[in-house]
């Protein structure tokens, strides 16, 4: 099933991140460009090292200067989060370019690459819950809390999976049908966000 082949390139990408475990290293890409594996290793490379600068950010005693730079590291980020997940929907967008859309067909409230997206996220989130219940120095009432917590995930990921390889399958047999709105961020734009207009006509 697609689901699970993606989760297992998610998890892939997430412990090779942290070998190094730093938000600056390298990027290699492991997989071939043009296939959707080379998409889904970079997106939650993304997904990765942002879940990162988001610890960091937080730091109380960050100094000003490093919290912006890090601010724009992380608008950026989100910029190439959402493009990979484009791109993913256009892989699947000729993919299923020749399907015939049946004439009740329904349409989702999501397409199958913010879907995707969701289940990236919460591949970190159950590796970084897992690290939390082999913690040496943490409490039994944390290890337990943190147990329950991943039985949750869990849970979430069984659901969410099924979801996905569910409205796949939909797609392909004509029962959905897709319709991708390219996302309109209006935050780097200089010509919508009245702050960088402002800097641009001065």
């Amino acid at each position: 099933m697609f689901s699970q082949e993606a989760f297992k390139i998610f998890e892939q990408s997430i412990v090779q991140y942290h070998v190094l475990d730093s938000v600056d290293q390298k990027f290699v890409n492991p997989y071939a460009q043009g296939k959707i594996e080379h998409l889904l290793y970079r997106k939650n490379w993304i997904d990765t090292v942002q879940w990162h600068y988001e610890d960091i950010i937080r730091d109380p005693d960050i100094e000003p200067v490093a919290a912006l730079e890090l601010k724009r590291k992380i608008d950026a980020s989100n910029q190439e989060r959402t493009d990979l997940v484009e791109y993913i929907d256009s892989y699947f967008l000729q993919k299923y370019a020749d399907v015939e859309i049946l004439e009740n067909a329904t349409i989702n409230t999501e397409s199958p690459a913010w879907a995707i997206d969701r289940l990236s996220i919460l591949a970190l989130k159950i590796y970084h819950m897992k690290e939390e219940t082999k913690r040496a120095d943490a409490s039994a009432e944390h290890i337990k809390a943190c147990k329950s917590k991943l039985a949750v995930l869990l849970e979430q990921k069984k659901d969410l999976s099924t979801a996905i390889d569910q409205l796949l399958a939909d797609i392909e047999a004509g029962r959905k049908y897709m319709k991708v709105y390219k996302q309109m961020k209006m935050y780097n734009d200089d010509e919508l966000n009245p702050v960088l207009r402002g800097q641009k006509q001065g």
